[in-house]
């Protein structure tokens, strides 16, 4: 990285952190859609960028936080290689491009997983991959580390900072979205932690961050919340918090993802992405997490079967959530400009009051804190 690049990131997010401590009165509009872009986790089409393109105006323009990328675009002809990764090549030059643009320490995200859910294929260039079945099964710490050590480094190498992995849930094989794909390590809960541990450390090694999912435990659904609303209330275990629990306490949860499922033990109306009773008092307050949350994409069918995007954004930043994640790769279809609206929403909930100007500046910090971490010189 440039040096002045780097020493200007530094300074802003140092200045950033002093507004959230110092503010008491409300900024212009132009820093309110600042704060809230950076609070977005947005996708874009095409496995090339130019100055004129959508990627360009939601980080050169917008400043949105973070980006998510797909190799499959499911609003589109849903085909290998028909969104943003297509080679190995092509993707280090868009992801160099999407840095050069960001005045900030751009957040780049994907789900490398392993096994059934990789963006980062061998049609591409990349190297094969196993899934956290097979690695729970196997159950050997150098096996796991091998995997994870070859995923981080490609991830590294293609641009990209943060793995939106790994899955902490517990297995159950009726799950169809998790189970049955073999995303989940174990259900044992210390063998889930445990190479959850080892699998985190490789990223780490490579400067490369990582997201628990799903909070507060998907595993034990019997739907999928990408489909339909998901209520896992006679299901789950509160065994299935234990990985999260350890994680935190080891400083391995860098992100934390939330699930949209309903679980009435924990809160008897709304759903974990929306819920204030599980984001803030079980997972901040009693499970003492200090790190960003990171919501599931908001247009899945388990949201706005029940409410509309806009209002699921202010109940989620309410709730306690700090990122909104907005792929635009989901059955509703791509919207070029979905960012800038989405922005200008949680600006008039601030400005009429349904979100608190601290609440947000809150999660802005500890954005820029998370960001900070991916600065390299």
């Amino acid at each position: 990285m440039n040096r002045l690049k780097y020493i200007l990131m530094v300074v802003a997010l140092m200045a950033a952190t002093i507004i959230v401590d110092a503010a008491e009165v409300m900024p212009p509009d132009s820093v309110l859609r600042r704060y809230a872009a950076q609070m977005l986790m947005v996708g874009f089409r095409g496995d090339e960028v130019n100055d004129t393109c959508d990627a360009a105006r939601y980080v050169r323009d917008l400043k949105v936080g973070a980006i998510i990328l797909f190799d499959v675009d499911l609003t589109g002809s849903a085909t290998i290689g028909s969104r943003n990764v297509t080679s190995k090549e092509r993707l280090i030059k868009m992801t160099r491009q999407l840095h050069d643009w960001a005045d900030y320490p751009l957040i780049i995200a994907l789900d490398q997983e392993g096994g059934r859910v990789a963006r980062l294929k061998p049609q591409y260039g990349y190297q094969p991959t196993v899934s956290a079945a097979f690695l729970g099964r196997t159950d050997c710490e150098d096996t796991t580390r091998y995997y994870a050590q070859r995923i981080a480094f490609e991830v590294a190498q293609s641009g990209v900072n943060v793995n939106l992995a790994p899955v902490v849930d517990v297995f159950n094989p009726n799950n169809p979205g998790l189970g049955k794909l073999d995303r989940c390590f174990s259900r044992d809960t210390e063998v889930i932690a445990r190479h959850a541990g080892w699998f985190i450390d490789e990223h780490h090694k490579q400067g490369v961050l990582c997201a628990l999912k799903h909070f507060p435990g998907h595993g034990n659904a019997l739907n999928d919340s990408h489909w339909g609303f998901v209520d896992v209330t006679n299901t789950w275990q509160e065994s299935e918090l234990e990985p999260f629990q350890k994680l935190i306490a080891s400083g391995d949860a860098d992100l934390i993802m939330t699930a949209h499922i309903l679980n009435r033990q924990l809160d008897p109306d709304l759903p974990a992405t929306l819920s204030h009773k599980v984001l803030t008092e079980l997972l901040r307050d009693k499970m003492g997490y200090e790190g960003v949350i990171v919501t599931d994409d908001m247009y899945m069918q388990g949201i706005i079967d029940n409410y509309s995007v806009e209002n699921a954004i202010v109940m989620a930043i309410n709730a306690g959530a700090d990122m909104i994640c907005v792929g635009n790769n989901i059955s509703t279809g791509f919207e070029a400009n979905r960012p800038q609206r989405l922005v200008e929403v949680i600006v008039s909930a601030i400005k009429d009051g349904r979100l608190s100007l601290q609440r947000i500046m809150e999660s802005n910090a500890r954005i820029a804190r998370l960001q900070r971490r991916l600065i390299k010189e």
